[in-house]
């Protein structure tokens, strides 16, 4: 087994388990249209990197063109436009949570 005193991120580093990146992505949206306009901006390997460009992004976007910015962490571009694409179904709201 391993031993306890590695601890996790040391675990992590020694199997290679973060290898996946994070992508951000801008999205736009056409009226009428099926897909989403998906454009890569860029990726990450580490969370905080991503964290703070998709803030810095959002901070600097122009109020009256909003675009949608969004971080996805995945495999690969396919995976994470796939995750992007997906229509979610909204959630059931119970009648104590209205």
């Amino acid at each position: 087994m391993f031993p306890v005193a590695l601890g996790y991120s040391r675990i992590y580093t020694l199997f290679n388990l973060n290898k996946m990146p994070y992508f951000i992505y801008q999205i736009g949206h056409s009226a009428g249209a099926v897909v989403k306009n998906l454009s890569l901006v860029s990726s990450f390997e580490d969370y905080r990197e991503a964290k703070s460009e998709i803030k810095n992004l959002r901070a600097s976007a122009n109020k009256m063109d909003t675009p949608e910015w969004k971080m996805v962490f995945a495999e690969s571009e396919l995976q994470a436009e796939e995750l992007l694409q997906e229509k979610r179904e909204a959630p059931v709201l119970m009648e104590w949570e209205k």
